[in-house]
């Protein structure tokens, strides 16, 4: 094997390790999203943002955070649908539902 050979292989290994781990990632975060209980507690929309990646064909996807402020003091930022992101406002009071790290909607009261 030449140094090119090798070089490939090397690439190839990381690329593809790099790739399982965020398989792995992904199964053991649902599995403890699963696990977790169903939660349904008083919360506020303290703050919104988006995150847009652009690939080298000029498209482009958008990713949706929402934070929320429990009655305890501490936020919490969930990825959220571009629907439920339109209709949460800065200021909003209403009852948060999520379970483990997995938003399931936002009631305003």
């Amino acid at each position: 094997m030449g140094g090119f050979e090798i070089m490939f292989l090397m690439v190839f290994v990381l690329i593809f390790g790099m790739i399982l781990v965020m398989i792995v990632r992904g199964i053991g975060e649902w599995g403890k999203n699963n696990r977790s209980p169903r939660l349904d507690v008083s919360a506020t929309v303290v703050s919104k943002r988006t995150h847009t990646m652009r690939n080298q064909n000029h498209t482009s996807s958008s990713s949706y955070y929402v934070t929320f402020q429990v009655e305890s003091g501490d936020r919490m930022e969930f990825e959220v649908d571009g629907s439920d992101y339109g209709l949460l406002v800065q200021g909003d009071i209403g009852k948060l539902s999520f379970q483990g790290t997995r938003y399931l909607g936002f009631e305003r009261s």
